[in-house]
């Protein structure tokens, strides 16, 4: 079977540099059920099961001369005990020296000429636990139907489901002189597409014309954003080859909780979270904080229309949360798109910061801006292969002037699952660094816990396991705030000094005392509950 890449997949691979390896992570642990888990258990399940993802036995074929997008092709020599690997951690085997081994195994970039995935199989763990660690490029799963071997692996019980494998006869590898051949004849059709996305796309053009008005602005601040010079930021590197990954845990109830008192959505709590622990994290690094001061953040979101925003919040009752663990705004169906979201970082009261955001997200969710994402991709798709690499290495330049950091979020299930009797206790997803940004945050709702998936260049974020503590610091500020007497959060801000900074100023702590102006008492943001307006300062 063969199939021509998709030009946003095609994005990605061009995407891909020797510091920046574009693939997907997921760390996970179980608990070995009676029978024990072992590597030859693992690759019996995926050997059964790897059916349910054919693309996971594909490779990529470029086409001679790149004069049209490269081809999924069977791998003749597919092998399933070059891709899922096993190895031990050393005595004690602590939860560290995991997270250094994933570091190095996730710092190196996929073999091209194989299908495009890994799994290990670590064993060793303090307290017989056993991990499975999952390189899968961005390539390989997209927005239309695409499968990630965790989905297949899993079961909703410990006794696995029934599956019988399937005998996979690979089709026959195409020559050169074939793919050449079938490209020439897709360029000679390509007038007849052209016009049929012309059709297609027709009658979405009342819908976007009524939009232009409020796109100029965007494009407006976005075209100056770009020409000026960009701001020192700790988080605007060159990356090296190497990573450093951290984890924090946290408990679904308790962002339901803020939720439930402060309004909007559980996402909203999410994002007022990581402010706050990057807040700590640039105090702690001595950085300059004024009250306006933001990180800008790109936050994939899910585009949906009112009716169907009202018909979830029916079935739901209360909230979101219950149809969405993570809120409204990442939904599992639906169109996702990026949005930049300004991360007030300055804002020493974390309520104000949950304030604030759930301004600036309720604003963008009102102002309908947005453009189906299927449909830029069949347009782009009409460009040469060439320009889509040079536009993703474009692209790629200018991240560092655009944003700052990827934060991403995933809804999972609220049960336990299994993998061959082993249950899943925790699930942390590590997302890629962009080229020139020296961390990725990414989180997953599991099992009425919240994991986050922290990813960052080892040169630039020594500092790493500083975060997951911050991430706790953040959300218990909120849930303090959540618990207090109404009439004593009406009475002020007077209450809220920044507990990092008491932490940071203890004797022998690693982290700094905060500059001035950071303190609640003399910040002028604090006088108000009303959101501020979105600052220029930028980290």
């Amino acid at each position: 079977m063969t199939e021509r890449m998709t030009a946003a997949d095609v994005s990605f691979l061009h995407r891909e540099t020797r510091t920046s390896p574009q693939h997907v992570g997921g760390l996970a642990l179980f608990d070995p059920p009676p029978a024990g888990f072992d590597y030859d258990r693992l690759v019996r399940l995926l050997e059964e099961r790897i059916t349910l993802a054919p693309r996971y036995r594909q490779k990529v074929r470029a086409v001679p001369g790149n004069v049209a997008n490269p081809m999924w092709v069977d791998d003749p020599s597919f092998d399933i005990t070059y891709h899922v690997r096993r190895s031990a951690l050393p005595r004690p085997g602590t939860d560290q020296q995991l997270l250094d081994f994933c570091a190095r195994i996730l710092a190196r970039r996929l073999d091209r000429s194989r299908p495009l995935w890994e799994i290990y199989l670590i064993e060793g763990l303090a307290g017989g636990r056993v991990a499975v660690v999952t390189k899968t490029h961005e390539a390989m799963v997209g927005e239309d139907g695409g499968i990630d071997l965790a989905q297949v692996i899993l079961d909703a019980a410990p006794t696995p489901r029934r599956t019988v494998e399937a005998i996979w006869v690979p089709g026959p590898e195409p020559t050169a002189l074939h793919l050449l051949r079938d490209a020439v004849g897709g360029i000679a059709r390509r007038p007849v597409a052209l016009a049929d996305a012309a059709r297609l796309n027709a009658r979405d053009a009342a819908a976007v014309v009524d939009r232009v008005g409020s796109l100029v602005g965007n494009v407006a601040s976005v075209g100056t954003a770009l020409l000026r010079r960009p701001q020192h930021s700790p988080l605007a590197v060159s990356l090296s080859e190497h990573r450093r990954l951290a984890v924090a845990r946290t408990r679904l109830d308790d962002y339901r909780r803020v939720r439930e008192t402060f309004g909007g959505t559980v996402n909203d709590v999410v994002l007022a979270v990581v402010a706050g622990a990057l807040r700590g994290w640039l105090l702690a690094r001595a950085e300059a904080l004024r009250p306006a001061t933001t990180v800008r953040a790109l936050v994939p979101v899910s585009v949906t229309d009112t009716a169907a925003d009202t018909a979830a919040a029916a079935v739901a009752g209360d909230g979101r949360a219950d149809a969405d663990p993570l809120g409204a705004d990442v939904a599992s169906t639906g169109v996702v798109r990026p949005l930049l979201v300004d991360l007030p970082v300055g804002e020493p009261n974390p309520v104000l910061r949950l304030a604030q955001l759930r301004y600036a997200m309720a604003s963008h969710k009102a102002s309908g801006r947005a453009v189906g994402a299927e449909r830029l991709t069949s347009l782009s798709g009409f460009a040469p292969p060439t320009l889509h690499a040079l536009g993703a290495r474009a692209t790629g330049g200018l991240t560092r002037r655009m944003f700052s950091l990827v934060v991403t979020n995933v809804p999972g299930p609220q049960f336990p699952l299994y993998a061959a009797g082993a249950r899943m206790t925790e699930m942390f997803p590590i997302q890629p660094l962009a080229d020139g940004q020296a961390l990725s945050i990414a989180l997953s709702s599991y099992d009425r816990g919240v994991y986050f998936g922290i990813n960052g260049d080892r040169d630039a974020v020594a500092d790493i396991a500083l975060l997951p503590g911050l991430v706790e610091e953040s959300l218990a500020e909120l849930v303090a705030a959540a618990a207090e007497p109404v009439a004593a959060r009406a009475a002020g801000a007077t209450g809220w000094q920044d507990t990092a900074a008491a932490t940071r100023a203890a004797p022998g702590s690693r982290r700094r005392p905060p500059r001035g102006g950071d303190s609640p008492a003399t910040s002028p943001s604090t006088t108000s509950s009303k959101p501020s307006r979105p600052p220029e300062d930028r980290t």
